[in-house]
């Protein structure tokens, strides 16, 4: 019997990768629920919109007569909950929606689901599972050395990274006390095609093709571990069908690197890839800007459970998810200037008061 698969936040940038896998690589059916805010775009989901294993619904993770219905008439067999509010500056300038979304959303699917459960027969009520997918940022900053495991302390430090913490509790709340079949994953920094122009990576793309300053927050020296999206959708997968419930895993690129590194990478990879003689070289574009507010040092993820527990690595290098992911934005123009010329400009948010 197929698998039915319902997957909110289905088309945002991690989500539409997994939803996109999913109808690709598996015979699953696969229902997107999405709210189609300013970073959810169903051109994202435009190569697999017409397949009859995918469907889509536009509605409020947090409207729970919503959600009743949609598990009524989908009956999934699985939660992929990647619906979030999930950008560090628009935390800073307007936390409120990070609440709403990423915590009374979290708690309003976990309540829907967890009534929906409760009627399945046992062996359905065995098989299903609820998977939250969340972030390293839950855990805080690091030093020079270590990196987060699936058994560091939460220390969040942003509005954003506070919310999912809070939605990270209230999924093992759910599993501990009501016996609800969940899984959690944290994930480090994505990167990729269809990655909305507000994070760092199609920023700099975007903003170097245009001849735009490349604002690099404070001296650069900020740590990311960068993985690759596709990578990340194969994981959550992974997880999903061999992770036991109630457990968590972190899934990182073991890809390190500071922010003006990868600033500078992306400036060699467009002047190979698009050379302009009036733009000149991309690195002439750099430009140090204002710290972002309680800005973390460094993330870092050791992934060694989810690659010797469920046998997942990481198929892109960052030198080559990088390069592929150039070429994606070099390629795909009509996608990333429609949000350029109707949603996201390319302006700072969470500018320093």
């Amino acid at each position: 019997m197929t698998k039915r698969f319902l997957i909110t936040g289905g088309a945002g940038f991690i989500g539409s990768a997994v939803v996109r896998y999913l109808v690709r690589e598996t015979d699953y059916r696969v229902c997107v629920v999405d709210k189609l805010t300013y970073a959810g775009n169903l051109a994202s989901l435009a190569p697999i919109a017409n397949n009859p294993r995918y469907s889509f619904i536009r509605a409020d993770i947090a409207d729970a007569a919503r959600m009743k219905d949609v598990f009524s008439s989908f009956q999934p067999d699985a939660v992929m909950h990647l619906a979030a509010e999930s950008h560090v500056d628009r935390s800073i300038d307007g936390p409120a929606a990070f609440i709403e979304t990423n915590i009374i959303g979290t708690y309003t699917l976990l309540e829907t689901a967890l009534a929906y459960w409760r009627k399945l027969s046992n062996g359905a009520q065995s098989a299903f599972r609820f998977h939250h997918i969340s972030t390293d940022e839950v855990f805080g900053s690091l030093d020079a050395d270590g990196c987060f495991t699936e058994t560091t302390a939460y220390a969040p430090r942003s509005p954003y990274s506070a919310s999912k913490a809070a939605s990270d509790h209230l999924v093992r709340a759910w599993h501990h006390t009501y016996g609800l079949p969940v899984l959690i994953t944290n994930c480090s920094n994505n990167y990729g095609p269809y990655h909305f122009p507000e994070k760092l990576i199609p920023l700099t793309i975007i903003n170097g093709l245009e001849g735009k300053k490349l604002p690099v927050y404070g001296e650069g020296g900020n740590i990311r571990d960068w993985l690759y999206v596709e990578d990340h959708a194969r994981a959550l997968l992974c997880v999903l069908n061999g992770g036991r419930p109630g457990e968590t895993y972190c899934i990182g690129g073991r890809s390190e690197r500071a922010n003006l590194d990868v600033v500078r990478a992306i400036c060699a990879l467009l002047d190979e890839l698009a050379p302009s003689q009036a733009i000149g070289s991309r690195d002439s574009l750099i430009a140090f800007v204002a710290d972002r507010p309680g800005h973390d040092l460094r993330y870092a993820i050791d992934p060694a459970r989810i690659c010797s527990e469920l046998g997942w690595q990481p198929q892109e290098s960052f030198e080559s998810g990088l390069r592929k992911t150039v070429e994606w934005y070099l390629s795909n123009r009509s996608w990333w200037q429609a949000i350029r010329d109707n949603v996201y400009a390319g302006e700072r948010l969470g500018v320093p008061a």
